[in-house]
């Protein structure tokens, strides 16, 4: 049988209309919509199903996502039960996703925990102009390099996602980036975008939250991973509470190591599946590790594509 890893989107991915074929056509995804609206007392489909500025708030982005993310894995369980994950994957929220998925935590109690991990992450960033940055067509010495020498200078300026070779997001201060854009392009960026966001992710602006999300992760996680979930962090394989705590509390203020997280897997897995909206992580392994295939299950269309490779 297939080495199989199971892998889960951050921000970015989410879309209005996300998961609606999967309502309209599986109670047990209305029956997940409805619980976990429940627990924090949000209607999901009016968030996720109608136009609205809510979505775009990562208090209500990141559990929109997770749920997503959760109905399309428990419906492929529900199809394919012999079928195994290897190890499971997430790109920054995904990470969360992945801990779910292990079984290391209920898909309505992490509703909760990254609905209250986006607003930790919009109180710390309060008042201090934060944002992100995306950097295309440099390698990423010359990017570090360019964010420490910014830092010696008392800017608040740091990598944040390693997501392919040539594409690199820096987060902090606003301003702070926005004077770099020059600077980036001068080392020969052929972009150095600012992105549309309130918060400057996995960076030591998210320090205030780091504390109060890891009492919340403390009461929620378990020590219960049907297989390894790979840090953010590290690269590395975990599979205990302990770790899943201070993996993901270091992960507020740590950049996001998918790039070298995928290199690390690609030989250890035959192929990895990408669960929710969109196919964002099937793009960027294709140009990370082209040996590794890589399919997605976003509705029930290709969730019977999936099954029909995998499960047969």
């Amino acid at each position: 049988m297939s080495k199989i890893a199971m892998i889960f989107a951050g921000q970015g991915s989410q879309a209005v209309g996300m998961g609606k074929d999967f309502y309209d056509n599986s109670e047990l995804a209305r029956e997940m919509f409805a619980k976990a609206g429940e627990r924090i007392g949000v209607d999901f489909k009016e968030l996720i199903f109608e136009e609205n500025e809510q979505l775009g708030q990562t208090a209500y982005t990141q559990p929109a996502i997770l749920l997503v993310q959760m109905i399309a894995y428990k419906l492929f369980k529900e199809a394919c039960p012999d079928v195994k994950a290897e190890l499971f994957l997430g790109h920054s929220l995904g990470e969360f996703s992945a801990l779910c998925a292990a079984g290391a935590i209920d898909y309505v109690d992490a509703v909760e925990l990254v609905h209250k991990r986006g607003a930790f992450m919009q109180e710390a960033c309060e008042g201090k102009d934060a944002g992100m940055m995306a950097i295309v067509g440099l390698d990423d010495e010359s990017v570090e390099k360019i964010c420490a020498d910014a830092q010696a200078e008392g800017k608040q300026v740091w990598p944040a996602n390693y997501n392919q070779d040539g594409q690199l997001v820096v987060a902090g201060n606003r301003a702070d980036l926005a004077s770099l854009e020059e600077t980036f392009k001068n080392a020969g960026a052929k972009r150095a975008l600012l992105l549309n966001m309130s918060v400057a992710s996995h960076c030591e602006i998210l320090s205030p939250a780091q504390e109060p999300l890891a009492a919340l992760m403390e009461k929620y996680i378990t020590d219960d991973f049907e297989a390894p979930v790979i840090s953010n962090v590290t690269t590395k394989p975990y599979n205990t509470k302990a770790d899943a705590v201070a993996l993901l509390k270091d992960q507020l203020v740590k950049p996001v190591k998918y790039k070298q997280s995928i290199q690390a897997i690609a030989g250890d897995v035959d192929m990895a599946i990408e669960f929710g909206n969109g196919v964002v992580l099937k793009g960027l392994n294709r140009r990370i590790a082209k040996e590794l295939k890589t399919l997605n299950i976003s509705d029930m269309a290709s969730l019977e594509k999936v099954k029909e490779e995998v499960c047969s």
